[in-house]
């Protein structure tokens, strides 16, 4: 037996369950793509067996300074400091912990080190996890250089793009959740990329939670349009094009209603643009699948995605997306099949996408079956298998376990 064949052999049973420690600064029940995704995962990890070391801020509600947590069975959690993330309300930006995290994995060494978000915190874990010599994943999740732009500091897209190549090259492996981006982080000179996409809780997101009473409180009857967005109410998401998309749709119908789900700093001046649309706030679990349900199209301007969950959770519970041709759109829709396509930029098209689907209601109840039809393989065991198996690959290929 050759020396790989031997360590495999030797690693088998130690790598049947492991010890994964996770740093995120965001985490349920904060409502964001990341948490919810990081949340998923975790919960698939301790399901399947392994053991999660968390490391996350302390959440608003839970006070400020660094202190170990009970967690959820399987989870061992350490609140670290956090200070109030500019422009995200009630999220954190995790402080550095070196110091405790190299005295936490000294202690007790981690598998492997899977570090999720690239602040402060996230740096300070990936320099103890070298300095430990301990096999590190990151993830990119946040086009952050992307959404500079939108907030008056476009001068520094250059600089966070170099931060990001250098945090995420530092890792031994960055996993994105698309096979686009995994090519875009590749010409941007991040050296190791691969993909473990995202799943979507069919039994959550479902079309039999479509409420009656809920388009009545819209002030809908059945034969009329909800038009739906769901996600942050913020400049990066490109929320004009929506607002234009929407007032074509109703200068052809009049009792159509713009519906948003969520909350951001653009929303109060959105409404007085918008005074007829129903402004739900946050939701979340079983009450947000049924305003997704109860909805009959989806739009989805952004640009700025990594990936976009609200597609996939659109998609769950039977509605049409309307969308660029752009990370999870990219992957999941086929135009005119599941929703309607436009070239990123080319907002005639997605207009005239949003225009043709809210007119042809027949063509949309086809569509419903298919969106749903297609997400129902992504279920979340699948992805977290995927991780699992791309963790054993780096830590076997780790030179600190190879010499074991």
């Amino acid at each position: 037996m050759d020396r790989a064949g031997l360590v495999c052999q030797e690693l088998a049973h130690p790598l049947t369950y492991l010890r994964v420690a996770v740093v995120t600064e965001t985490y349920p029940p904060e409502i964001n793509g990341v948490a919810m995704t990081t949340g998923r995962m975790v919960d698939g990890l301790v399901a399947a067996g392994h053991r999660v070391d968390l490391i996350r801020p302390r959440q608003a509600h839970e006070g400020g300074s660094i202190q170990l947590a009970d967690g959820a069975e399987g989870v061992e959690e350490m609140l670290s400091r956090g200070i109030p993330l500019p422009r995200y309300a009630n999220l954190q930006l995790g402080l550095p912990a070196r110091k405790v995290l190299l005295r936490r994995w000294s202690v007790q060494r981690p598998d492997v080190v899977q570090v999720v978000t690239e602040g402060p915190l996230g740096w300070s874990a990936l320099t103890a996890a070298r300095k430990l010599r301990l096999p590190v994943i990151s993830e990119f999740h946040t086009n952050f250089h992307r959404y500079s732009g939108h907030y008056g500091v476009g001068w520094l897209k250059r600089p966070i793009a170099a931060y990001l190549r250098k945090f995420h090259n530092r890792a031994d492996l960055t996993l994105v959740p698309t096979r686009a981006l995994c090519g875009e982080l590749a010409e941007q000179g991040i050296a190791r990329v691969d993909v473990v996409s995202r799943g979507v809780d069919t039994a959550l997101f479902d079309p039999a939670r479509r409420s009656a009473s809920l388009r009545r409180s819209w002030g809908l009857e059945e034969d009329d349009l909800a038009v739906v967005y769901v996600g942050r109410i913020a400049p990066e998401k490109n929320l004009a094009l929506l607002e234009k998309a929407f007032d074509a749709i109703r200068a052809r119908q009049p009792r159509a209603r713009l519906i948003l789900v969520g909350s951001g700093p653009a929303a109060q001046a959105l409404q007085a643009r918008q005074p007829a649309a129903v402004f739900c706030g946050p939701r979340s679990g079983p009450f947000l699948a049924e305003h997704y349900a109860s909805g009959d199209l989806f739009l989805f301007p952004s640009l700025t995605e990594t990936y976009g969950n609200v597609v996939a959770e659109a998609l769950a519970s039977g509605l049409p997306v309307v969308a660029y041709r752009d990370a999870a759109a990219r992957e999941l829709i086929e135009h005119q099949v599941h929703g309607w396509l436009a070239e990123p930029g080319d907002e005639a098209a997605f207009v005239a996408g949003a225009v043709a689907l809210a007119e042809a209601p027949e063509l949309r109840s086809r569509q419903r079956l298919a969106a749903r039809e297609r997400v129902a393989s992504l279920a979340w065991q699948a992805i977290v298998e995927r991780l699992v198996t791309l963790q054993r690959q780096v830590i076997l290929s780790s030179p600190v376990t190879a010499r074991r």
